[in-house]
């Protein structure tokens, strides 16, 4: 292994995860003065992400396909099922997340893991409370991403902490109405019109294993709902193509409209009776809409684990 770190989020990269990665790699190198932390990415990260990494004057962090033989720093996940190829040859050395802990490793590392709306959030009060200055266009980064986590504070993962920290980061980055920050990367987030069923389907998309069983379940975040049931059919046909390719239990889209509170869920399954006891509603040709659903991480993973953990 080379001094290299690479710090480094889940293998379908979205804001959160590729933002973590920019701001904690800045971080550690700050502290320690060194330049041996790089932020990495894992996988083609998703529409809005480029758009903020572009408006705020952010190169794409490098691709790594596998981190065998590799030190890294995990951050935005922990589930061996959402990290890329290799994670069980490199040596991992921190955990930071906000999701909940499932990880087994071979030695004791740092684990830093709270049940707040965005993995920025964590890093920022990292940055405020070690007195290491946030300049106005890493604060920039570091707001739209827990603005895209917590959905413009409308999530139930959103916590006082992840509010008071928007605040916090929308001065230092001199944005006065981060509200409309919000609006403006979740209008670039719905516009789906160039991409392809799979790139939809992948655009946040996270394994899970949940007893012995494998499940995908993947989320997009929209303005406008609307523009997605032209296209369910198709979405629900490569669904199909996931589900047989790589023996999942489970593929699940859910299609989330952040201005009315709800989500639209698309299913393929072996056992839809037992979906629709994870989701308490009835599918009808394999899709419902349920009202109030917002979270995967809070909301729709935790009823899964109950059902099918049994």
């Amino acid at each position: 292994m080379n001094d290299n770190i690479y710090i480094i989020g889940h293998k379908s990269p979205d804001l959160d995860s590729v933002a973590a990665a920019i701001s904690y790699a800045r971080l550690k190198n700050s502290l320690e003065d060194t330049d041996k932390y790089l932020p990495a990415i894992a996988g083609e990260p998703n529409k809005e992400t480029k758009y903020i990494l572009e408006k705020f004057g952010f190169v794409l962090p490098i691709r790594i396909d596998s981190l065998a033989g590799k030190n890294v720093i995990l951050v935005d996940h922990n589930e061996a099922t959402q990290s890329a190829d290799g994670v069980a040859e490199a040596r991992v050395l921190e955990i930071l997340d906000h999701h909940k802990l499932d990880f087994s490793g071979k030695e004791p590392i740092e684990v830093t893991i709270k049940p707040w709306g965005s993995s920025c959030t964590l890093i920022a009060n990292l940055y405020m409370n070690k007195t290491v200055a946030i300049d106005q266009k890493l604060a920039g980064l570091m707001l739209s991403a827990i603005l895209v986590d917590t959905v413009i504070t409308k999530s139930p993962t959103c916590t006082e902490i992840d509010k008071n920290m928007i605040e916090n980061l929308a001065g230092l980055a001199e944005i006065d109405d981060w509200q409309a920050l919000g609006m403006e990367i979740f209008k670039v987030r719905s516009d789906i019109s160039d991409l392809s069923d799979v790139e939809i389907i992948k655009s946040d998309f996270k394994d899970f294993i949940i007893g012995e069983n494998k499940f995908g379940i993947g989320q997009v975040e929209t303005a406008d709902l609307s523009q997605f049931e032209a296209r369910e059919d198709s979405l629900l046909v490569e669904m199909e193509k996931m589900f047989k390719a790589e023996n999942y239990h489970s593929v699940i889209l859910f299609l989330t409209d952040i201005i009315n509170i709800g989500s639209k869920f698309l299913v393929i399954s072996r056992d839809v009776a037992k979906v629709e006891l994870a989701l308490d509603a009835k599918l009808e040709n394999k899709r419902v809409y349920i009202p109030g659903i917002m979270s995967r991480k809070k909301q729709v993973a935790p009823n899964f684990s109950e059902v099918f953990d049994k």
